[in-house]
């Protein structure tokens, strides 16, 4: 886990992109989990996707033509509907049989929940309910057409395995995260201390009290409290409440292949008025993203030489949590035995 690569998790659901990236009858492409994938939104704005690639001669659909219900391939007109499935084949004449409903291009289990596009990449052919995960995690405080007031996505030139490091790593703000509006100076380090417990595949830092001097969450009251939750395949949620206001973030790792990942961050809150602050918002948000992203960008030199990597406790425990998890889950997998968490209720001390 250490390396350039990293195994990618199949059989869970991962963010595609946000659903106001998605106009009725367009769509997107992308290359994810190693697939080209197509994800687009119906003329009903029903949200689907298709494994990029006619399978008559290979050219990817995204080059045809999407009429809001069926796609049709830009090189002999083949259109396939929002399942794969193909349903029309123009060069076919009178009496020449073929049943369409055997040729597919492939598709994914695709839906739309809290404003947020989701696929599930199957570990083999199964369902997400056949996989024990029919639907997406759904965050905490808000309904499931509550949309985000904010998203940013950013590009890692990274695996998922050193992005999430960087997720759980709660000494490097200090040192990274350097504007002038955030923790500038190094040498004003305190003392910290969270506990920890197992959660639904991954773990939480246990609901604590904010700091009342920290500012921006003042916006939401004077009783502050918060809980992180990580988990597989690449998921931090803070979950924040105060007597005004909620508010819940989401950062979600979807790799691209084993040594790129797209790093989405999204956020949610209560407050109406935080809508109107979305031009500064997620710009803050993603100066703040991009500042993790230059790191990785300076850690692959490193990398590239094969260095025998540390970690030392506590600060990068989480980080030996992330590994074992991830191996743990993993072997249940491969083994098909029922996957259990191997984390037990911790308490963490570091200086940030």
């Amino acid at each position: 886990m250490q390396g350039l690569t990293a195994d990618l998790i199949r059989g869970m659901w991962y963010v595609a992109c946000p659903g106001r990236d998605l106009r009725p009858g367009k769509f997107i492409t992308k290359k994810l989990m190693n697939e080209p994938v197509l994800i687009g939104r119906k003329s009903d704005g029903s949200v689907f996707a298709l494994r990029d690639i006619c399978p008559h001669r290979g050219i990817p659909l995204s080059y045809g033509h999407f009429d809001g219900t069926t796609l049709a391939c830009s090189y002999h007109g083949w259109r396939f509907d929002g399942a794969g499935t193909c349903v029309d084949i123009p060069s076919l004449r009178e009496g020449q049989q073929v049943d369409l409903t055997k040729i597919r291009c492939g598709n994914f289990a695709c839906t739309e929940s809290q404003g947020v596009v989701w696929i599930y990449f199957p570990q083999k052919a199964e369902t997400p309910s056949e996989g024990g995960y029919p639907a997406p995690p759904l965050m905490p405080d808000f309904a499931g057409a509550a949309a985000p007031k904010f998203h940013i996505m950013l590009p890692f030139t990274c695996s998922t395995d050193h992005a999430a490091f960087g997720l759980m790593d709660p000494t490097h703000a200090a040192f990274v995260h350097t504007s002038w509006w955030f923790k500038k100076q190094a040498s004003k380090l305190r003392p910290k201390e969270k506990s920890f417990a197992p959660s639904e595949l991954g773990w939480s830092m246990v609901r604590h009290r904010l700091p009342p001097q920290n500012i921006a969450y003042r916006l939401l009251g004077t009783e502050v409290t918060t809980e992180i939750t990580y988990r597989l395949p690449g998921f931090r949620i803070e979950n924040i409440r105060g007597e005004r206001h909620q508010a819940t973030g989401l950062t979600a790792l979807t790799p691209n292949d084993e040594s790129n990942t797209e790093v989405h961050q999204f956020f949610w809150i209560s407050a109406g008025w935080a809508g109107g602050l979305r031009p500064l918002f997620e710009h803050l948000m993603r100066v703040f993203l991009d500042q993790d992203r230059l790191v990785v960008i300076r850690q692959r030199e490193g990398l590239l030489h094969e260095p025998r990597l540390m970690m030392v406790n506590d600060a990068d425990t989480q980080a030996r949590w992330w590994a074992r998890i991830k191996d743990s889950y993993l072997a249940a997998q491969k083994s098909g035995t029922a996957f259990a968490n191997p984390l037990e209720p911790m308490t963490l001390r570091w200086r940030s």
